[in-house]
């Protein structure tokens, strides 16, 4: 991990930062690189290429704050993965019910986001994977908390979270449950990921779609076996 000042033009280029970094590690294979989309995707786009490893998506959703929806009050994950953050549940009267509203609501995102993400494909193997989740910033921690927790449930032999900007709060999370973080800064305060990048668009699914099918069709052109769904 490290301590630095650094924006970043747009997410591919601190997808490719962040893959420089990831070759550094030796990891054992076989290697899963798993974007948690949208904004996850084309980060974790070049992490895969450059370690040449599949790539897919582990599906997890925040749950906002009702009327702050950017302010993560908790996640859920496939595999009834629920995260919640006692702090503010506690500090707000009524969080609690507003939390199960959203998190069912937020389910529902989920499956239609399998369905639009991996349309054909055969689910998940994690067993026995080295299994990358790649996210283009972690705030409070808690999307990729689940996503963690899911990849575990899942089988994964070992859990590296990787992204190019995380919260002091998210770091120590998230150090506690992954096998290993490769986080390129760490500010002392993070008020909102965007502002660690120039151009920081909203991804549409269709944009989400066409990475995940460009990097799939480099590995069938390759004539490399796609781990994802072996």
């Amino acid at each position: 991990m490290a301590l630095t000042a650094r924006v970043f033009p747009d997410r591919a280029a601190a997808g490719a930062a962040l893959a420089r970094a990831m070759q550094q590690r030796p990891l054992q294979k076989p290697v899963l690189v798993l974007a948690l989309p949208r904004g996850g995707v084309p980060v974790a786009y070049e992490v895969a290429r450059a370690l040449d490893a599949p790539l897919d998506v582990m599906l997890v959703r925040k749950i906002g704050m009702p009327g702050q929806p950017e302010l993560a009050i908790g996640a859920v994950a496939a595999g009834e993965i629920v995260v919640h953050e006692r702090t503010i549940e506690q500090e707000i009267p009524g969080i609690a019910e507003a939390f199960e509203r959203i998190a069912a609501q937020e389910r529902r995102e989920l499956l239609r986001r399998e369905q639009v993400y991996r349309a054909g494909l055969a689910p998940l193997q994690l067993k026995d994977k080295t299994v990358v989740l790649v996210d283009d910033g972690l705030a409070t921690g808690s999307t990729m908390l689940a996503a963690v927790r899911a990849a575990r449930a899942g089988g994964a032999a070992a859990i590296v979270v990787a992204a190019p900007v995380a919260s002091p709060q998210a770091a120590q999370l998230l150090a506690a449950e992954a096998d290993e973080l490769v986080i390129l800064q760490i500010p002392a305060v993070l008020f909102a990921i965007g502002e660690w990048y120039e151009r920081f668009e909203q991804l549409e699914d269709e944009e989400v779609c066409q990475l995940l099918e460009l990097h799939r069709r480099g590995r069938r052109d390759s004539d490399t076996p796609d781990q994802a769904t072996r």
